[in-house]
């Protein structure tokens, strides 16, 4: 049976720190045999606030339905001002529509957390802020949630780490996730 394992994660930059780390950490997952499908912030830019005046259900029902039908979920966001970015956070509040679910919100499922920030108290309030959420959305988040500090020199251009530590992390992430997806409900 195929894993499928959601992740979801970035910033208005293509390309970005975040973005980079969720990539290796799916890469991970889907090393141990998952399918990884991502959710990058070029797809959150485009999300009308949650229930907004723009928003119709037909609106991030992409996100919305892989979520639904998935084994585990990888989270990343950037550290802004002590939490998760706003772009993110709109994200999983979409996560609303799985309320009425058989399995609601994140029943069942491992959850991989990962911040990233260029500094230490960022990416530490971020994770607490994660987790908190991951929680609150009956997840089971991983035992090991990689809250990184990273600086311009930590990703090459190409989105390769040249962090060997930052690297691990990330990769002990996603093969969490995989390893417990499908196991928890």
């Amino acid at each position: 049976m195929t894993r499928r394992i959601v992740a979801i994660g970035g910033t208005i930059k293509p390309g970005s720190s975040t973005e980079r780390a969720l990539a290796v950490a799916a890469s991970a997952a889907a090393d141990e045999g998952a399918e990884v499908v991502t959710f990058d912030g070029a797809y959150m830019a485009c999300l009308p606030h949650y229930r907004g005046p723009d928003w119709t259900p037909q609106r991030g029902a992409e996100l919305i339905e892989a979520v639904r039908t998935s084994d585990g979920v990888l989270l990343a966001s950037p550290g802004y001002h002590g939490t998760v970015s706003g772009m993110v956070k709109n994200a999983i509040d979409y996560l609303e529509e799985l309320a009425t679910d058989k399995l609601p919100y994140l029943e069942g499922r491992p959850v991989g957390l990962i911040v990233t920030a260029f500094g230490h108290q960022a990416a530490n309030s971020g994770m607490t802020t994660l987790r908190t959420i991951a929680h609150s959305l009956r997840g089971w988040p991983t035992p090991f949630g990689a809250a990184v500090k990273v600086s311009p020199d930590s990703f090459h251009d190409s989105g390769a780490c040249l962090d060997p530590t930052i690297q691990g992390q990330l990769e002990l992430v996603g093969r969490q996730v995989a390893q417990a997806a499908g196991r928890l409900a």
